[in-house]
């Protein structure tokens, strides 16, 4: 099982595809496109479910605030065509990363083992990783909960 990384550790590299923000049409960006600026990237389980969409247009209501400081990605494992209809319904100001095959979230320790309703399976955590502009781990906010998340993030920020 993995861990996740530790502050001042070295952010883990990706390659990934992107839509929204920015980006209109599907877009491969990786990680160090962004060096010299502060990356929040947040990850959730699944577009368009209760809590994903709470913890999604918290952040685009404090759009504003939150994007003053720091470059936000959302990250889960659903497809570019599902992320589409996602920021599309809540109109959602930033973009999200399709991590399909969980690369992402193995290397920054988020894709763990869940059970609901006595059954066990393999899904992603709700952390976010803070990422200095040097690439390092500024700070890993780990089981977030959706309507706290983004007070969390302004505050680590």
């Amino acid at each position: 099982m993995s861990t996740h990384p530790e502050a001042g550790s070295p952010a883990p590299s990706f390659t990934a595809p992107v839509i929204g923000g920015e980006y209109i049409e599907p877009t491969i960006v990786s990680l160090v496109d962004f060096f010299g600026q502060t990356v929040v990237l947040y990850f959730y389980p699944k577009d368009d479910t209760p809590g994903c969409t709470t913890q999604a247009c918290a952040l685009r209501d404090g759009w504003d605030s939150i994007s003053a400081k720091a470059k936000v990605f959302g990250v889960s494992i659903d497809s570019i065509k599902s992320h589409e209809k996602f920021i599309k319904k809540h109109s959602l100001p930033f973009p999200i990363l399709s991590d399909e095959d969980h690369r992402i979230a193995d290397a920054y320790g988020v894709w763990v083992e869940k059970s609901m309703y006595g059954k066990t399976y393999f899904g992603t955590e709700r952390t976010t990783a803070i990422i200095n502009p040097d690439g390092t781990i500024k700070s890993i906010l780990a089981k977030v909960k959706p309507a706290e998340h983004l007070a969390q993030v302004l505050a680590a920020l």
